[in-house]
């Protein structure tokens, strides 16, 4: 196992997103500021104030889920990750230890929204695994997967299949994504 830091994010937001980002935060900020600059202790201003309140933070809310990024950091040094919500320069999330990485497996879930159909999967710990990735294209999470299995010198699961998982020859994968002869 290499001594690095290993980061997996999902891709950047569409463009188009941030701007409507930046109008729920706007829209947000002008309505908490304008209570702030004519506040008054009547009992109809207190109950608009409450209103806005409320209407900020629904304004806020929208302005993170447009602008939000999650990524996944892996220290191996110290074996641990810590997944996290990324909004412009803030990061949240909490560290997490790993004690044994078990292997790497790709899982197909007919379930969920279109984008996020094909997970990445790391197991540790004998049956405790964590989601680092999810997107609709195979390829994509298995080139993920192979690069996070090769980088902890571990085995790769292709359980995409219901009741017929397979362990992937990585020499074969290699060989095929990368045009490299597979190693006898």
């Amino acid at each position: 196992m290499k001594d690095t830091n290993i980061i997996v994010s999902e891709t950047n937001r569409p463009f188009w997103q941030l701007p409507i980002a930046a109008i729920f935060f706007t829209t947000a900020i002008f309505l908490i500021f304008t209570d702030i600059f004519s506040f008054d202790w009547s009992n109809e201003y207190i109950g608009h104030l409450a209103y806005n309140f409320k209407t900020s933070v629904l304004f806020i809310f929208f302005g993170i889920v447009f602008s939000s990024r999650k990524k996944v950091h892996i220290d191996l040094k110290n074996s641990r990750f810590k997944p996290t919500t990324e909004i412009a320069f803030f990061k949240f999330g909490k560290w997490k230890t790993i004690r044994d990485y078990e292997y790497v497996s790709v899982f197909f879930d007919p379930n969920k929204h279109e984008d996020d159909r094909f997970e990445v999967n790391l197991w540790y710990d004998k049956n405790k695994h964590f989601e680092l990735y999810s997107r609709n294209n195979f390829e994509d999470a298995i080139i993920v997967a192979y690069d996070l299995s090769e980088i902890l010198n571990i085995d790769l699961l292709d359980a995409t299949v219901p009741n017929d998982f397979k362990w992937i020859d990585k020499d074969a994968l290699k060989a095929k994504h990368y045009n490299e002869k597979p190693t006898p």
